[in-house]
This record gives structure tokens, C-alpha cells and sequence, in this order.
């Protein structure tokens, strides 16, 4: 039998973005995006599960050292994102619309680039209490 298991590791973040599309006249956009294309911006506190699954090391009793992995979420998630905007101050989203579906598979291949590649990796982001994004389904 194998010992395949999850743990997850939460986090919490506040950035600002505005969701608008270049290619998409001022009235689409607005018609579209409704308020969260505010060219002043707008905010959220996002509420982030990073769970990675994989065998269990039967030496350690370890899937992965939590605070391995809390240091890496806080490196290329948390320390980037917190308290900025996403469409000015992150070079992920200079030239990529910064909604939450986009904002998790950037967050995944930040995190896949530092992990052992036997995990699998999962992105649960809360834009809201009630909306969320999980990438890759």
C-alpha cells in the first residue's frame, strides 16, 4: 500500500488590481468587468491553500517540512503580491490581466519551479468568502 497523502498550508494577503482587457474598448470593458475595472483599482484579501500531495517519506514522517514550504509561498507569493498593485508593481501582470483564475496559475508555476517534481501541487485562492479559483482542477 502506498503512503500517498496531502497537507496544506494557508495563507492570507491583500493586493489591489484592475481587471480590464487592452484589446477591448473603455464601454466593454466597464460592461464586462463592472466595477473590478475601477481605473483607480480596487482591493481584495485573498485567502490562499497551497496543498501538495505525494508519497510520504517514511524516515521523516514528512510529506514536506511545512516551514520549507511556508518559506517558499512567502518568497514568490506573499512578499510580491501583499499590499501592492498587481497591474503596477508585479511584472507577472504587467501584460497579463490580473484576475483570481490568472493570479492562481501564476502562483502554481511560481511554486512547481521550487518543489520536487514527485508532488503535485494545488492552488486554492479565495478572492472573496464565497468566490474561490483551485488550479489545476
Amino acid at each position: 500500500m502506498s503512503n500517498i497523502i496531502s497537507v496544506t498550508r494557508k495563507e492570507h494577503f491583500n493586493c489591489a488590481h484592475r481587471l480590464h482587457n487592452p484589446n477591448w474598448s473603455d464601454k466593454k470593458n466597464k460592461s464586462f468587468f463592472g466595477k473590478c475595472n475601477n481605473p483607480n483599482y480596487h482591493g481584495h484579501n485573498y485567502n490562499l491553500e497551497v496543498t501538495i500531495t505525494g508519497e510520504l517519506d517514511q524516515e521523516s514522517g514528512y510529506l514536506i517540512d511545512m516551514k520549507f514550504l511556508s518559506d517558499i509561498i512567502k518568497e514568490e507569493i506573499l512578499n510580491p503580491f501583499d499590499h501592492k498593485n498587481l497591474n503596477l508593481d508585479v511584472e507577472d501582470f504587467k501584460n497579463l490581466n490580473p484576475t483570481a483564475e490568472n493570479m492562481a496559475i501564476v502562483m502554481y508555476n511560481k511554486l512547481v519551479k521550487r518543489l520536487n517534481n514527485n508532488f503535485d501541487i494545488k492552488i486554492k485562492l479565495y478572492e472573496t468568502e464565497r468566490n474561490s479559483v483551485i488550479y489545476p482542477a
